[in-house]
């Protein structure tokens, strides 16, 4: 049985005089344990919001969420807000993706830490903060000791990335939702970040959800690949198998849009034409149809069904062909 299980997962956000926005529109994926799963598309796809109701932070009002959501046989979406205090941190951890917004700014860096683990290893402040100060080794934060004192402001962007996994890895969480984590920050703090995570899930076992924009991320990082448009899957493969052969020109679109290295100078780098918000209902046809390069009158005939496609999952009805991405 998968450790996370989510099926059919929709969310649609009301407000007053005004239609329904369908921002996660019934989703299916599996973790398994040990394994990480990337989700990937571009701003406003509806990744995050998926990771915010996986872990019970959307709004109590002003939303629809639906589906089930099983946790090691639990299903998330049916528990109250206490009962889903209890799993959240201690067995689901996550970091999210502006630290200097997710932390506390008038609250020390240790207590921050510490919290976690008085609140769901019984922990007294004493002990809590002498474990804060090991996972800030474990993290890479240097003078654990002098850190444990300082306020968010007062340290890197990349201490404070470091900050956020020490709290979402405090107690050892089975399952480790990523949400952008290295959005904000420089090219060599990522590759840091993006080592300390596969080191962490290798040593603890934990599974992970990698929540990102960056094929960089996807290509060093995921084992399955889960991309994104307009709140629905619409590819689904094994990661070496996604970037040698994208099927979806949506897929096809974002990896060719990746700079090369062996690409000639002054070449034109590739563009998905349009914005995200340039897109037809699903229930009319294919979202992305507005924007395809390979839209046929097909496309349009209705909601098209994500279905197996030899080793992989498609949603298309005019797929890229293998002479196009060779």
């Amino acid at each position: 049985m998968p450790l996370l299980d989510v099926d059919e997962l929709s969310v649609v956000f009301n407000r007053r005089g005004e239609r329904p926005f369908t921002a996660v529109d019934r989703i299916s994926f599996t973790v398994e344990p040990g394994q990480t799963v990337g989700l990937v598309g571009e701003s406003g796809c509806g990744k995050s919001v998926t990771s915010l109701a996986i872990m019970g932070l959307l709004p109590r009002r002003g939303n629809a969420v639906t589906g089930r959501v099983s946790f090691d046989g639990v299903d998330l979406l049916r528990l109250s807000p206490s009962e889903m205090r209890e799993w959240r941190g201690r067995d689901i951890g996550m970091i999210f993706q502006d630290p200097l917004s997710s932390l506390n700014p008038v609250v020390p860096i240790g207590i921050q830490v510490a919290e976690v683990l008085q609140r769901h290893e019984g922990m007294d402040k004493r002990e809590a903060m002498r474990a804060a100060g090991d996972l800030l080794t474990a993290v890479g934060i240097p003078d654990p000791q002098r850190r444990l004192r300082e306020y968010p402001h007062q340290i890197s962007g990349g201490m404070r990335q470091r900050a956020l996994i020490a709290i979402a890895l405090a107690c050892r969480p089975r399952l480790l939702i990523a949400d952008e984590p290295t959005t904000a920050l420089d090219v060599t703090i990522q590759a840091q970040i993006l080592t300390l995570l596969k080191q962490l899930v290798n040593d603890t076992g934990a599974a992970l959800v990698m929540i990102t924009h960056d094929l960089g991320v996807v290509a060093g990082l995921c084992d399955e690949v889960n991309v994104l448009y307009a709140g629905k899957v619409v590819e689904r493969a094994e990661r070496h198998r996604l970037f040698a052969d994208p099927r979806h020109p949506y897929t096809h679109g974002l990896l060719g849009s990746v700079p090369r290295l062996d690409a000639s100078r002054g070449e034109p780098l590739p563009a998905i034409r349009g914005s995200v918000s340039d897109n037809i209902p699903w229930s009319e046809g294919c979202a992305f149809a507005p924007r395809c390069s390979r839209v046929v009158d097909s496309c349009l005939d209705g909601p098209p069904p994500l279905e197996p496609d030899g080793y992989r999952s498609l949603r298309c009805q005019n797929p890229v062909p293998q002479e196009v991405r060779a």
